[in-house]
């Protein structure tokens, strides 16, 4: 009797299942659904970097994807469904009632954005952020230590921070706070109640300054030291943490109704989606891994014999069991990636949107057409003229840090540049700049890796633009002077859920024999021309000179 799991992905936009056969990772069949409140874009603000998603999202998509990807599956599918793994974006809490049920979900808050999951990319808690490193520095013990020396406003504390103080109504309610890639796994268990929840490895080390050396979570006193509004959480929250081949219980008999499964199905510990990504692809040591999409989060699984003692700066932590049990997670990333090419991409459009979409001379079902035609068709055309361009012609100079920057160096101040423009500079040359920028932001990362003695013996790509754009591939390849493989599946984030689905099934003992059974290989790999490495080599000592300006001249006031 074949035996199958599922693996979801939580992206920013979409959630994505997939169903495989537990024996050999047998993609059987696949669903992606878009957070219907989201999509509409609901309960944000781009301008002031505020980006907030409705529980309810979660829940519609998660019954709507695995009702899909069953219906498309053999008949018989769903009966021997054994386990589901989770992964999502992160950091994305909420605050929740002494239940563990996120405020969204009361209907005095149902239209509350400050009730809601707080995006990875939300970036309103900069102040908060500030204060969590100043005061770390001065305490006794610095509680970023394990996430690169600088908390980030990307991170739980400082969001959880932000919204308290900012909202008293949902002050007076909230009682604890929770990540969605914990809440998701409680959901559909019954454990969502606070102090008993399981909480990630990986969320927890990565994120909330969680350590065992200090005994988990920063101190009631230090929290409180940073702002009394934080009093009593650490006592309502967690103690241990535990990695993705826990079992955090089976489906309720609810939810295995409202998902059409059975009662015996496993449910895992979640996790980030990055960091299951690299368990997808089969990471080993000295992979460094690149989830491209969005945004990139890079990750290393590290023995503990090459790690010892070490601490690296600026990266966003290093937490022993949140990629591989048994071995050293290493996570860094870009806080912009595929997000700077949607920017330029809108930016674009503006005449599409404002002066075309006001025209009378087409009907508007030719206007909506045309629109969406020309909108589809702009990158594909920039990149196509943009490859024409050699190195020796590249002159625009641009930094990747229109949504701040995560690595090296956490500054979500950070504001991004393009500098070089002439009256001769057109749109795929700009282009190209950007694309540049994106590669020279992805070297200083490996840079910090390998300046800290970290071996890498091979970058692998995974996401949706590793697969779709040579051109943005072979740039990052030049630009490092390594080759790139490219996961065959697109959904290795959704793969590394699954697997750790059957560990906790009981099919696997661990998920290295899982990875062994299930993993799907590569589609390509990418060689660096050894002429546009050079070239590229010197201008990334202008990006960093541009890079050193911006820093100086540029950031954002608190």
């Amino acid at each position: 009797m074949k035996k199958y799991v599922i693996g979801l992905d939580y992206g920013s936009d979409s959630c994505r299942a997939i169903i495989a056969d537990a024996s050999n990772g047998n993609e059987i069949s696949t669903s992606v659904k878009y957070y219907p409140r989201w999509n509409e874009g609901k309960y944000s603000d781009p301008k002031a970097n505020k980006y907030r998603q409705h529980p309810l999202d979660y829940m519609e998509v998660l019954e709507e994807s695995i009702h899909e990807a069953i219906s498309k599956a053999p008949s018989g599918t769903a009966e021997n469904v054994v386990g589901i793994g989770f992964d999502t974006t992160g950091s994305t809490p909420a605050l929740t009632d002494k239940e563990g049920t996120p405020l969204a979900l009361l209907p005095e808050f149902a239209e509350n954005p400050n009730a809601m999951f707080v995006l990875w990319k939300d970036h309103t808690a900069v102040k908060e952020a500030d204060e969590i490193n100043t005061l770390a520095k001065k305490w006794e013990i610095d509680y970023t230590a394990y996430e690169g020396g600088i908390y980030s406003s990307e991170w739980v504390w400082a969001k959880m921070l932000h919204v308290l103080r900012e909202d008293e109504k949902i002050r007076n309610a909230a009682y604890s706070w929770v990540e969605v890639c914990d809440w998701l796994p409680a959901l559909i268990t019954g454990k969502t109640k606070p102090e008993t929840m399981l909480r990630s490895r990986c969320a927890a080390g990565h994120k909330a300054m969680w350590h065992e050396s200090w005994g988990g979570l920063p101190s009631e006193d230090f929290l409180t030291t940073l702002d009394p509004l934080l009093a009593g959480y650490r006592s309502r929250l967690f103690e241990d943490t535990f990695p993705s081949d826990v079992k955090v219980g089976n489906l309720t008999p609810e939810w295995a109704e409202r998902l059409g499964l059975t009662t015996n199905v496993a449910v895992a510990v979640g996790a980030f989606d990055c960091h299951m990504g690299a368990v997808g692809v089969e990471v080993k040591p000295g992979d460094f891994v690149r989830v491209i999409g969005t945004s990139t989060c890079d990750i290393m699984a590290v023995p503990y014999e090459e790690i010892g003692d070490k601490l690296i700066p600026g990266i966003c932590g290093q937490v022993d069991g949140s990629v591989i049990p048994g071995m050293i997670g290493l996570e860094a990333g870009q806080s912009g990636f595929g997000d700077i090419y949607a920017w330029y991409r809108k930016l674009l459009e503006w005449p599409l949107q404002n002066i075309l979409n006001k025209s009378n001379l087409i009907d508007e079902e030719t206007k909506e057409k045309l629109i969406q035609e020309i909108g589809d068709a702009i990158i594909p055309e920039l990149t196509k003229e943009a490859e024409k361009v050699s190195v020796h012609e590249s002159t625009i100079l641009a930094t990747d840090w229109m949504n701040g920057r995560r690595t090296p160096d956490a500054n979500q101040l950070l504001k991004g540049s393009i500098t070089g423009l002439t009256l001769g500079s057109s749109a795929p040359l700009i282009f190209r700049a950007l694309v540049e920028a994106t590669a020279f932001g992805s070297k200083a990362i490996v840079d910090r890796f390998i300046e800290n003695g970290v071996k890498i013996n091979q970058i692998i790509g995974i996401g949706g633009i590793s697969l779709k754009s040579p051109f943005v591939m072979q740039t990052m390849s030049d630009v490092l002077g390594m080759s790139i493989k490219v996961a065959k599946t697109e959904q290795s984030c959704a793969f590394g859920s699954a697997m750790f689905a059957s560990v906790v099934a009981g099919i696997y003992d661990k998920v290295e024999k899982a990875q062994d059974a299930m993993g799907q290989g590569f589609a390509q790999t990418y060689y660096p021309n050894e002429e546009n490495h050079k070239l590229y080599s010197e201008l990334y000592k202008k990006y960093q000179s541009l890079g050193r300006f911006s820093e100086e001249n540029t950031v954002a006031n608190l």
